[in-house]
């Protein structure tokens, strides 16, 4: 019988590490600056991306963010049309929008 408790304190354990799994992949999982701001940006605005490391990705156009996985999703219509560029949005240091 005392297995049997076991068991189910083990089970309520397991339980509660899956709400806290589920919880750090929340719309919050995804922090910092480029991040917070991709979540509100408007669909279709071109943008300049300034990357950790030093690379400048210049003129994509947003698609989308994802904040379950923190992908940022571009179009660059000039260096390789048609192709969708997906950026983690924590390796992104700076974002400019062209005015």
């Amino acid at each position: 019988m005392s297995d049997i408790i076991n068991i189910k304190i083990m089970n309520s354990d397991c339980d509660s590490c899956d709400k806290k799994k589920k919880e750090k992949h929340s719309m919050n999982h995804c922090e910092g600056c480029v991040c917070n701001q991709l979540r509100t940006l408007q669909t279709s605005t071109v943008v300049d991306l300034f990357l950790r490391g030093g690379q400048d990705i210049e003129d994509v156009i947003f698609i989308s963010f994802d904040p379950n996985n923190c992908c940022a999703f571009f179009n660059d219509p000039t260096t390789e049309p048609g192709s969708t560029l997906i950026i983690d949005c924590q390796e992104i240091q700076a974002i400019r929008i062209p005015g």
